[in-house]
């Protein structure tokens, strides 16, 4: 119901089209255009064969689809839209590779007049915005901080939660996005797969763009992190000086490692969203 409430009157290139759905007693089901090359989670996570597949062209054009989509959902319609679940199995690709986002299960309406909505942490440990798992305070904010978690594993071909097997221990993208960012080495964060496909210098700026931009998406403070029409802008680089991301003073991001951190809402509440947030990062 949550999902036929956020995305039955709405219509976008990079949101998937709702057909139609049955609520019947016992049955409950939704009918979705059909998308033939499954998830961005099996193509990236599918082995390097899968990832070959995606050129930098052609992981620009995903992230930029579906910062267009959140754009849509979070300030052009009304109320707006916050999904709660952006990860890769939620980003379903057609025949062309044109990304949609997918299972607004999760999602909630913001009215014109709200700021924040007080809610049960759902999601997916690695995606969930710090300040929205402590506080339970669930902003539009929240979003922008998956989706940066999001840009970083489309640039780097990794996981939000990898597994380095020289140190033979779990680390989260974001840490070793910034500590790369720290020392200057930010490039090495690169999937090895993409150095066949970047030809030109214009390219590996564009890489190295991408990837500080999703730092500035995951900053620890939300107030600093960009609106989703902002990080377009600045993918595109519509503006040049205002939006030249080199220029800007990125700031150390926010991380939940820790699930205890998490707050605990009513019973029913925080339990689906223990169930969550202790779900495989990628598990649909």
């Amino acid at each position: 119901m949550s999902e036929i409430a956020s995305i039955s009157n709405i219509s976008h290139p990079n949101l998937v089209k709702l057909h139609g759905g049955c609520i019947d007693g016992p049955y409950r089901v939704l009918v979705y255009e059909y998308l033939q090359n499954n998830s961005l989670a099996q193509i990236l996570l599918g082995g390097e064969k899968n990832r070959a597949i995606l050129s930098w062209k052609s992981r620009k054009e995903i992230a930029l689809g579906i910062a267009r989509a959140l754009a849509y959902i979070h300030e052009e319609i009304k109320p707006h839209i916050v999904h709660r679940d952006i990860k890769l199995s939620n980003i379903l690709l057609d025949q062309n590779f044109t990304p949609k986002l997918s299972d607004f299960g999760l999602s909630r309406l913001f009215h014109e007049d709200i700021t924040h909505l007080s809610t049960g942490v759902a999601g997916t440990l690695g995606y969930v915005a710090p300040e929205y798992a402590v506080s339970g305070h669930l902003t539009r904010k929240s979003d922008v901080y998956s989706f940066g978690v999001l840009l970083l594993e489309i640039v780097s071909g990794r996981t939000a939660i990898d597994f380095d097997v020289e140190q033979g221990a779990e680390f989260f993208l974001v840490q070793k996005a910034w500590e790369m960012y720290i020392s200057k080495d930010l490039m090495q964060l690169m999937d090895p797969m993409l150095k066949g496909s970047i030809i030109s210098s214009e390219e590996e700026e564009e890489v190295l763009r991408f990837l500080k931009l999703g730092l500035l998406c995951v900053q620890q403070k939300s107030g600093l992190r960009p609106y989703m029409s902002k990080v377009m802008k600045m993918m595109l680089q519509c503006d040049e000086i205002e939006n030249n991301i080199h220029e800007l003073q990125i700031s150390k991001p926010g991380l939940i490692t820790n699930i205890m951190d998490v707050k605990i809402g009513n019973r029913r509440s925080s339990s689906q969203s223990f169930v969550r947030m202790l779900s495989p990062p990628f598990q649909t």
